[in-house]
């Protein structure tokens, strides 16, 4: 096995460092993030740190980069309390990381990929049209690492659209059932197999 010490990671170059420490934690969910400014202007950002936070309430999070340079999805789920996580499929990959573009505030990813808006009862942030699970949540908290100047964002759950064909009897979303991605490391995109699913595990 090829070994790296603390010292060792921080002397790598920027490009080597991030690549090696953002794919070491595995795949991670590629989820596209809607937002709109108190203006009326849609963002739309491709995130991989989307995570379960709980249950009841419904609660997920992700992780903002530090703010000393403008962070749209950041600034417009701030100023207007809604935002959607919606899922990216195999087919729309590309498009999905071109999202990470920095695109000036005034103009709208929407208008630059083959995403189109979708509104659905009167949510105010803009849904992915076609993407097989849609969520609309409403900011909920929020948390500053210090460490690296990130912060950790939370949002409550209000709206859930789920494709029927990846629900299975038990309500398990399917993910593989949607060709829905993942994300290894900064741009590794990936769509998973079927998965093994085992039974809740007690002590034998």
């Amino acid at each position: 096995m090829i070994s790296f010490s603390k010292s060792d990671i921080d002397k790598l170059p920027h490009l080597h460092k991030i690549n090696l420490i953002n794919s070491v934690g595995g795949y991670k969910a590629a989820n596209l993030i809607g937002s709109k400014s108190k203006e009326g202007i849609t963002n739309l950002a491709v995130f991989s740190s989307v995570t379960h936070y709980g249950s009841s309430p419904a609660i997920l999070g992700f992780v903002v980069r530090p703010t000393k340079v403008a962070r749209d999805t950041y600034n417009n789920l701030k100023e207007n309390r809604y935002f959607t996580i919606n899922s990216v499929v195999e087919e729309s990959i590309e498009d999905a990381h071109h999202t990470s573009a920095k695109y000036p505030k005034e103009i709208s990813e929407f208008d630059k990929t083959i995403f189109e808006e979708e509104y659905r009862n009167d949510f105010l942030a803009p849904f992915v049209k076609n993407a097989p699970i849609q969520i609309g949540l409403k900011f909920l908290e929020e948390y500053h690492i210090k460490a690296n100047g990130t912060i950790l964002v939370l949002g409550e759950i209000q709206e859930l659209f789920i494709k029927e064909s990846l629900l299975e009897e038990d309500l398990f979303i399917n993910l593989s059932n949607g060709k829905i991605a993942t994300i290894n490391g900064l741009d590794g995109y990936t769509v998973p197999l079927n998965p093994k699913r085992i039974p809740y595990q007690r002590p034998k």
